[in-house]
């Protein structure tokens, strides 16, 4: 359940800080969300595989630990980009 190219790039010009950054927090939670929103969608109409279950919950805990490191780097970019994915109150 990989993402597409186009869906790669899309995310990267969107949150990187030019084309090829691929590698900043804020694009890597990007990418995780998406992978995240793809997979939740996938559990719900196949209940019983665990292995996607167990995938997401893996993804869900990267994602919650770039997001501490960024909240502690740099709030002001944590706060801007829970807003932009929608994931936080």
């Amino acid at each position: 359940m990989a993402l597409s190219k186009e869906t790669t790039a899309n995310i990267v010009k969107k949150f990187g800080k030019n084309d090829k950054d691929t590698g900043s927090t804020e694009v890597q939670v990007a990418l995780l969300t998406e992978r995240i929103k793809d997979l939740t969608a996938h559990l719900k109409a196949n209940q019983q595989d665990a292995g996607a279950r167990r995938s997401l919950l893996i993804l869900v805990g990267k994602r919650r630990s770039l997001l501490a490191y960024l909240s502690s780097t740099n709030p002001e970019g944590y706060s801007e980009l829970i807003k932009k994915l929608g994931i936080r109150k």
